[in-house]
């Protein structure tokens, strides 16, 4: 098939251009930033775009089988960006779409739109209650895909979990690092919450599913996670163990740990924000048993499998990255004040 995947560039868009690769598909990249994966730039097509470019979506929509939709502005860029890429930019390319007649178009989303939820697991039919501008965008997308479904397109949507694994880096580069170093690495809160997370592997598994199974089947929204996980402490403990240097997750107060980051990132000395310290302290999973029943979906890896092969990435490819930091999940990001509270575990 001819697959169009926007964020092509991006660290899910690599994973799965080179997922789909395997399976002989025709792929075309978009992407705001340079492509920069050696691999594969001989075997797909390259372009340099904005979605918010309407005459260059509708050059690229015209010959799509399928459209998957992975571009999206992370939460810390600021609240004008991200909703004129989140929101804006995922209708002019559903319209576009939608003139081209493309087949289907896989909305990748995000369990954001749930908000910090009053139980657990979460359920499609929970209430979607966005925390700051990136939930809230990434709700209004949402709403704009189920627009254009009931205008007779096939859109299945994704809600995946945090996923992790190779090209991954953003917040976990953090605790990556301190585990390289030597560190014991403080938690919100004493970590006996239950925090799901997903290898993009898995991920890249399900949007093949919604690719290829009967359009009834795949017209839905669905949630998309690690089967097997367990504690905060228990799981992240596990990459302290393969780093082999005797080091512990040291759990901290939550509330003045939270004012405190809530404090730094407001002088911007933090790079993390609100959606990161005030749901890491707090259970957060999501019941894939839809997707489990109506796709046929079953997860490879555990929360500790997905975190150790993302850990065992880093290391292998430091050098490449090591100099950089951005606000994009394809490096690390600044550590800020953090970087000096290492010398104190």
């Amino acid at each position: 098939m001819k697959i169009l995947i926007t964020g092509g560039a991006g660290f899910l868009g690599i994973n799965l251009i080179r997922y789909l690769l395997k399976k002989n598909h025709n792929i075309t990249s978009l992407d705001i930033s340079d492509f920069h994966y050696p691999d594969v730039m001989d075997k797909i097509t390259i372009v340099k775009g904005d979605i918010r470019d309407a005459s260059l979506m509708s050059q690229l929509t015209k010959d799509a089988d399928i459209v998957i939709h992975t571009a999206a502005a992370l939460p810390l860029y600021s609240a004008e960006e991200i909703r004129s890429i989140d929101v804006d930019g995922t209708r002019i390319l559903l319209q576009e779409s939608f003139n081209h007649r493309v087949k289907r178009f896989v909305h990748i989303s995000s369990t954001a739109v749930y908000g910090i939820p009053d139980h657990h697991p979460i359920y499609e039919t929970d209430k979607l209650d966005g925390v700051g501008p990136y939930g809230k965008a990434k709700i209004e997308a949402e709403n704009i895909c189920l627009e254009f479904r009931s205008k007779g397109m096939c859109i299945p949507i994704l809600r995946p979990k945090s996923f992790i694994g190779p090209e991954r880096l953003g917040v976990f580069a953090l605790f990556y690092d301190w585990a390289k170093d030597r560190k014991n690495f403080p938690m919100i809160g004493k970590g006996n919450n239950r925090y799901q997370l997903l290898d993009v592997e898995d991920l890249c598994k399900a949007i093949d599913l919604t690719m290829t199974l009967p359009e009834e089947k795949v017209n839905d929204t669905f949630n998309i996670g690690a089967k097997e996980f367990t504690t905060m402490r228990e799981d992240y403990q596990s990459v302290l163990d393969y780093a082999g240097h005797s080091k512990k997750i040291i759990g901290l107060p939550a509330k003045p740990i939270i004012w405190t980051l809530k404090f730094l990132e407001a002088l911007k000395l933090s790079p993390l924000y609100k959606w990161v310290y005030e749901t890491a302290s707090k259970n957060s999973f999501v019941s894939i048993e839809k997707a489990e029943k109506i796709l046929g979906f079953i997860p490879s890896y555990s929360n500790k499998d997905a975190l150790i092969r993302n850990y065992k990435w880093y290391l292998d490819n430091l050098d490449s990255f090591k100099d950089q930091t951005g606000i994009s999940h394809r490096v690390p990001w600044k550590q800020g004040v953090l970087k000096f509270a290492k010398v104190f575990f």
